[in-house]
């Protein structure tokens, strides 16, 4: 039981940061700066990037003592997806008067990567 959470928890977590990615590169593309959503840079990433970033973490410590290489598998995209989101930061230039800091990204996304690899090893 506590392992078919734990990978729904994951599963959620990789749709928002889906989700995220596809209205950040709208955003990006239209002329007026408006995403399919209408949220504003502060409420997407709060919104929709700390709930990613928090319940793989969570996930993990749920199915703790499970073995499941699946969910290794679901925590390390969830890493990556955040990992190419902190890459994207980094390569476009930032809006004016905006400051940026991609450690915020990194940091959770190395954690979701060894906590994945983690779970992987002791299956």
């Amino acid at each position: 039981m506590a392992l078919k959470a734990a990978m729904a928890i994951t599963g959620i977590s990789i749709a928002l940061l889906t989700l995220y990615g596809a209205d950040v590169a709208v955003t990006m593309s239209s002329p007026d700066n408006e995403g399919f959503l209408p949220l504003d840079d502060m409420q997407r990433g709060i919104g929709l990037g700390g709930p990613a970033i928090i319940l793989p973490i969570i996930a993990f410590f749920i199915a703790i003592r499970e073995k499941s290489k699946g969910l290794g598998g679901l925590i390390i995209i969830s890493g990556i997806l955040i990992l190419v989101g902190g890459l994207a930061m980094v390569l476009t230039p930032a809006p004016e008067g905006v400051e940026r800091n991609p450690i915020m990204l990194f940091a959770p996304a190395i954690i979701q990567l060894a906590l994945g690899a983690i779970k992987i090893v002791k299956s």
